[in-house]
């Protein structure tokens, strides 16, 4: 089969095109951004990239996929003039040519038949299902897995793997322009993940009982045999369950509300025992810190117990993860100063890392550079818990490019603590002025934030 892939180059897609490929299909593909590492890996793979979505594709001499796979970057917009954004995609339904999402692909050739393991969660998905994957391979169970990430222990996000087993992140976003369900519900999980749940996506979602329902619509597809880990903590996925559950329930993290948590952990978050249901059955010893970590890791390990790995032995291979690439990733240090990039974008997000990195660095200040990039940010749905998210902060550098509203105002609660740049150079020289050895600069984006690590690490080499 030859399937050509609209929007390649994202994460998800870029991981269902290396699954096409290995699989055996003949894989192209589209995206208005073709470059590098993305790029390079596709291209590694054999699979032909195109610049942008010119409808002058069909017309390649030999070019007639038998498939086309949508991401959901894809939409029926117009420009300014009038004139499609996507004139691809409206050559495609003109002309009545076979196409789906990428989610209900996924779901009809890859993971028909396997037993699916999916990882749900406002925070901390890639992490787990990283951490999920490894578990299930250092058990010998050979699994598949997608990550919306590199996890280092693979240096690849995605794999069809030899086992039944398939190990994947569920994200609630919507499919396609054309499928508005959250894509998790075509992943058809017998084993599922509901790490934690708050609003975001304020794009798309108008409230946060709206995302609630959603995750019902996964809970609902769970079968009897299977089984819902849950995070035992979040009273929004206890009002998911409360619509209904039909497979078995085990929850995990500190139990609140009266509700019994069947995983706990009782230590340090780098050096934990963990609990069932009170006894000790592992411990857990390894490099990553942050209690957010600590509940991630309690998640894996209850999943992976539905496979057959004992709490023992998933804790054992957890003392080798290391973790995720932009996951409080140091980019390198320069004269006692320390630069990190992390993915972090949602307050809550910002908040656990920077909790993460004090609980490193003890009374070292802590300089946080961010930029408010996601769809939920820029429409300044939660710009009014910028100063909560930041207050372990000894200094916060704000990137302004794009917002309609002014973050030197939502800062304002920070005082002289909060500094604002509308521009990648003006940011990085503010922050190279104030840092100092013994400093740790973390940087925080959703995406690439213009090279602002390097541009950080060779000014303060320069200085």
């Amino acid at each position: 089969m030859h399937i050509h892939i609209l929007g390649i180059c994202g994460t998800f897609m870029g991981g269902l095109a290396a699954l096409a490929r290995e699989a055996g299909h003949r894989v192209t593909g589209c995206d208005a951004a073709v470059y590098p590492p993305m790029s390079d890996q596709l291209r590694a793979l054999g699979i032909e990239l195109i610049e942008g979505y010119s409808a002058k594709q069909l017309d390649q001499p030999g070019f007639a996929p038998d498939m086309f796979v949508i991401g959901n970057v894809v939409s029926r917009a117009r420009l300014a003039d009038g004139t499609p954004k996507f004139p691809l995609m409206e050559a495609i339904l003109d002309r009545g040519l076979p196409y789906t999402s990428g989610p209900q692909w996924l779901a009809e050739h890859v993971l028909q038949g396997r037993h699916v393991l999916a990882v749900a969660g406002t925070h901390g998905k890639t992490t787990t299902t990283s951490m999920l994957a490894w578990v299930l391979d250092q058990a010998g169970l050979k699994p598949g897995f997608l990550v919306g990430g590199v996890p280092l222990n693979f240096g690849v996000s995605a794999r069809l793997g030899e086992g039944p087993a398939f190990v994947i992140e569920a994200d609630e976003y919507d499919t396609a322009f054309f499928d508005k369900r959250s894509k998790f519900v075509h992943y058809r999980p017998r084993t599922a993940i509901l790490n934690n749940l708050e609003f975001d996506h304020a794009d798309i979602f108008p409230d946060l009982a709206a995302i609630e329902r959603q995750f019902h619509h996964l809970v609902r597809t769970v079968p009897g045999s299977g089984r819902v880990v849950v995070n035992a903590s979040e009273d929004s996925l206890q009002r998911v369950l409360d619509q209904g559950c039909w497979s078995p329930c085990v929850r995990f993290g500190p139990a609140t509300s009266g509700r019994a948590s069947d995983f706990t952990a009782q230590g340090e978050p780098d050096d934990f025992e963990v609990l069932r249901a009170g006894k000790t059955v592992a411990r857990v010893q390894w490099r990553i810190g942050g209690v957010h970590n600590q509940m991630n890791a309690l998640a894996a390990i209850a999943a992976a117990e539905h496979v057959g790995v004992a709490p023992a032995q998933a804790a054992q291979a957890l003392q080798s993860f290391e973790n995720v690439r932009r996951r409080m990733e140091v980019r390198g240090t320069v004269s006692g100063v320390t630069v990190y990039d992390d993915f972090a974008h949602h307050p809550t997000a910002i908040r656990t890392t920077v909790d993460g990195l004090r609980r490193q660095v003890g009374s070292s200040r802590i300089l946080a550079v961010f930029e408010p990039r996601s769809n939920t940010m820029k429409l300044g749905a939660m710009k009014a818990q910028l100063p909560w998210s930041l207050e372990q902060t000894d200094l916060a550098f704000c990137h302004t490019a794009g917002l309609d509203w002014d973050a030197a105002e939502a800062l304002a609660p920070l005082g002289e603590r909060a500094v604002v740049s509308g521009d990648i150079t003006g940011l990085v020289q503010q922050v190279v002025a104030a840092a100092r050895a013994g400093d740790h600069i973390l940087c925080m984006s959703n995406g690439g934030f213009g090279g602002i690590h390097a541009k950080l690490l060779d000014a303060l080499q320069a200085r």
